[in-house]
């Protein structure tokens, strides 16, 4: 870029630079374990912090990476842009790495006059553990202070290389990677434009200059392939030269963290912030074989959602805030609110970047599934959207079974591999190592290491497609003689292995005893029994005694394929040859740890010289089991030779959590409710009908004398509760008594129903006494006639009121023609008749 018109094509493209930069430092952080001084800060300033899990082993943790962030500036950068600048650089502080990774942060221009210089290193090479992240914080500070007499507004890319390699390959020290192993990767933010037209130590004119320029260039490219740097340009701004940044990327190293397509360095080109947000995690991902999941976007407060699969052994729940009054709270798949700090059910936490635009929670041994992440904000501070996404990394450990286990020269073998995470999770799901490869080496005395590929695709050998257990076959070369060590390797996005090698020995002539595993495929509970089977021939003319034992050794411990080895994590313990096996399990994590290793009985079998033994055995799982797929082998030794291994075989056990109360009982439960529900109902049944037997609604009393009526009363529907009816007699001042409903009144005579429809009638003094439809029943110096409903008809004669008559009163008098005889003389009266009976209706 030409120092006389810096503004043509740099505006603005600094903030972006810085963007980059301080993010591709807080992607990196989701791989690093706690470190000490981490743990002595929190303890510092918690008092009595919550004790950490035992990181696990430098083997066992993240592959550690040596990055470089090299940034190209400009002076053409506004107050603006540096204010920016600054705010997108404090993202650095919040992302943490591997504690054995380190991380440089560089920013170049040009010399141009005596006492510049073209790169400007702001962070030195720091191990990124907690302390390290803090200067990280500090020091990335510095590329917003223009420092105009050190550094020209060019673009010298040499300089800038050479300074990124020279960092990245130096002897770390103390404290840092440095390994020749350890990835080195340099993320060169530029455009691609190289500019040294005013560097005078190019040469004497500009166009010199650039053609030195580009020379020097193209030695320092060859420099990184050399040194194994890798360079992953990511170009953005208005003129962009692509030929250029295609040209660095493939100038530099061209290993790659995989054999997984994608991740060898290639150059991006990004435009706005959410291309350089996609480019930037798609980049770091492939440059550090980690996979990046998007979660949920919304405005505080809010709840967030984003997954972590069951392979990740590492991860990070990063939340880009923006404002740092947000506030976060992580909640893990079974809704348990985790800790800031600290261990929390086989897994570790650390948060950093509480107070800044991003926060991240460092995760060890995940849990897997879908987690929440609840943001909460004050007013005023609710504008901003909120993002999350989880970065992970998956180590994989590989349990491997030969077929024999200990092959002859020459002789066919079939090798079977099965997958698990540190946390004891057994990959049993083909879609979660889709696009996986896994090769195995064959390596010892007396020949050259052999590779071969491993495959789940249902072909021969391999058994079942899609099972997750990865079989091959492979011919022990004919020279082959003493040891043999196997080792897996898998490639796919976001996993790595861990290389775990498997001892065995090449059998010498014809061996003395022949030895067969058989395991049933079963599901079983935690505590249950697991049924096997030994077969065992013995050609020798001495007895032996074989022992069956976990074959599960401690992470990256070389397996000898005797069951032998200490069991850190995994519960197999320290075989001392004569059957009695010692548990460490000092792990976590680990599959068969503690309460949860499985129990062989018997543990031995004695196999008489000549003989042949059916030996059947039970494994016994712990109570603490974890639940899926179990990922143990067992292997038979033959206690008199030791480090050879007769048989081995996985223990194929799906581990399901025990029927609960409801799920035993429920068929009992179920049918005991409906037999109370059937008996229920016929109770309700019986009570209505009976309330309706005993309801008095639409009875009619009759008060009767002398064959005449003289009042009658309905019982009205709601006077009957309970099947109870109670009236008084009035005798008023009128001309007849008549009847009333007694409203609480306490004298009073009672007619009632039974359950069986059977009337009662309790007069107002004396006992209860039967009563019959239409027959009198005699109350005080008057009679009670009581009709049920639908038998009302009119009658003439007595037992009726007479026409002209009204209740209450005596009947109209005869008038005075009707009471004279034929001769005109008054008529001599009459009693009134006897009531004929009235039919019952």
């Amino acid at each position: 870029m030409s120092s006389t018109d810096p503004t043509t094509t740099r505006r603005g493209r600094p903030r972006g630079f810085l963007l980059l930069a301080a993010a591709l430092l807080a992607l990196a952080g989701p791989f690093g374990a706690p470190s000490a001084s981490a743990v002595a800060s929190a303890a510092g300033a918690a008092g009595a912090a919550p004790a950490r899990a035992a990181a696990a082993p430098a083997s066992e943790g993240p592959d550690p990476i040596d990055f470089a962030v090299v940034v190209d500036q400009s002076k053409s950068l506004s107050d603006r842009d540096l204010v920016r600048e600054t705010e997108a650089a404090a993202l650095l502080s919040q992302g943490e790495i591997s504690e054995r990774s380190r991380a440089t942060v560089i920013g170049f221009g040009s010399s141009e006059k005596s006492g510049q210089s073209p790169v400007r290193e702001v962070c030195p090479p720091t191990v990124v553990d907690g302390a390290g992240r803090q200067r990280l914080s500090d020091c990335v500070t510095r590329l917003a202070r223009r420092d105009s007499v050190r550094t020209g507004p060019g673009t010298d890319f040499p300089a800038a290389i050479r300074q990124a390699v020279a960092r990245l390959t130096e002897d770390p020290g103390t404290g840092g990677a440095g390994a020749a192993k350890t990835p080195r990767v340099l993320f060169l933010l530029t455009d691609g434009r190289l500019d040294v037209r005013d560097s005078p130590e190019y040469g004497a004119d500009p166009g010199s200059r650039q053609a030195n320029g580009a020379k020097r260039l193209a030695d320092e490219l060859a420099r990184a392939r050399a040194a194994g740097v890798q360079i992953w340009p990511l170009g953005f701004g208005g003129g962009i030269d692509r030929g250029a940044l295609t040209a660095m990327a493939e100038g530099g190293f061209r290993g790659a963290c995989s054999d997984v397509p994608g991740s060898a360095p290639r150059m991006r080109v990004v435009s706005g912030s959410a291309g350089i947000d996609r480019a930037l995690q798609e980049t770091f991902a492939a440059a550090r074989c980690a996979r990046i999941v998007t979660g949920d976007v919304a405005r505080p407060p809010a709840d967030l959602y984003v997954t972590i699969p069951p392979i990740a052994t590492d991860g990070s729940l990063t939340v880009g805030k923006h404002d740092p009054k947000v506030r976060v709270t992580y909640y893990d798949p079974e809704g348990r609110k985790v800790p800031l700090h600290g261990s929390f059910d086989g897994s570790s936490f650390e948060v950093s970047g509480e107070d800044g635009p991003v926060e991240a929670l460092r995760v060890t041994n995940p849990l897997p599934g879908r987690w929440r992440v609840r943001v909460e904000a004050p007013e005023g501070h609710r504008g901003q959207e909120v993002a999350v996404r989880a970065l992970w990394q998956g180590r994989l450990r590989s349990a491997v079974v030969l077929d024999p286990a200990s092959p002859r020269p020459g002789q066919r073998t079939v090798v079977e591999v099965r997958l698990q995470t540190r946390r004891g999770v057994v990959v049993a799901d083909p879609r979660q190592l889709e696009g996986v490869t896994v090769t195995a080496h064959l390596a010892g005395d007396g020949f050259a290491p052999v590779a071969f590929r491993l495959a789940d695709d249902g072909r021969a050998p391999d058994r079942t497609a899609g099972d997750v257990r990865f079989t091959g076959t492979v011919t022990v070369p004919a020279t082959a003689t003493g040891d043999l060590e196997l080792t897996t390797s898998m490639a796919a996005p976001g996993i790595t292995s861990d290389r775990r090698p498997f001892h065995t020995r090449i059998a010498e002539g014809t061996p003395p005893v022949v030895a067969q595993l058989s395991l049933e495929r079963v599901t079983a509970h935690p505590g249950g029994a697991v049924p096997g089977v030994l077969q065992v021939a013995n050609h020798d003319t001495v007895p032996h005694t074989l022992r069956i034992a976990l074959a599960d050794d401690a992470p990256d411990t070389p397996d000898t394929g005797t069951g032998a080895g200490t069991g850190t994590g995994t519960g197999a313990g320290t075989d001392t040859g004569t059957g009695t096996d010692t548990d460490t399990a000092t792990g976590t994590g680990g599959p068969i740890a503690g309460s949860a290793a499985p129990r062989i009985s018997p543990e031995t079998v004695v196999v008489p010289p000549g003989g042949s033994v059916d030996a059947r055995f039970t494994v016994t799982l712990g109570a603490d089991t974890p639940l899926g797929a179990l990922g143990s082998r067992l292997a038979v030794t033959d206690t008199g030779r030791p480090g050879e291994t007769l048989d081995s075989a996985f223990l194929d056990v799906r581990v399901e959590a025990p029927p609960t109360w409801w799920e035993r009982w429920w068929p009992y439960v179920t049918g005991g409710a409906a037999v109370l529900v059937l008996l229920a109902a016929l109770t309700a049944v019986q009570l209505v009908a009976r309330r309706r037997r005993q309801d008095l609604t639409g009875v009619r009393i009759e008060l009767r004398k002398e064959g005449w009526v003289l009042d009658t009363l309905e019982v009205r529907a709601g006077q009957s509760p309970g099947g109870e009816f109670r009236f008084t007699i009035e005798e008023s001042a009128g001309p007849a008594p008549t009847l009333h409903h007694a409203h609480g009144a306490r004298a009073a005579h009672r007619l009632r129903r039974t359950g069986s429809g059977a009337l009662l009638l309790r007069p107002e003094s004396g006992p209860e006494i039967p009563v019959h439809t239409a027959v009198p029943v005699e109350v005080a110096d008057a009679e009670l006639v009581i009709r049920t409903p639908g038998g009302f008809r009119t009658r003439t004669g007595p037992g009726r009121t007479p026409r002209g008559a009204r209740p209450g009163r005596p009947p109209r008098r005869p008038d005075s023609a009707a009471a004279q005889g034929a001769d005109g003389t008054a008529a001599a009266p009459s009693a009134p008749p006897a009531p004929a009976p009235h039919p019952d209706f």
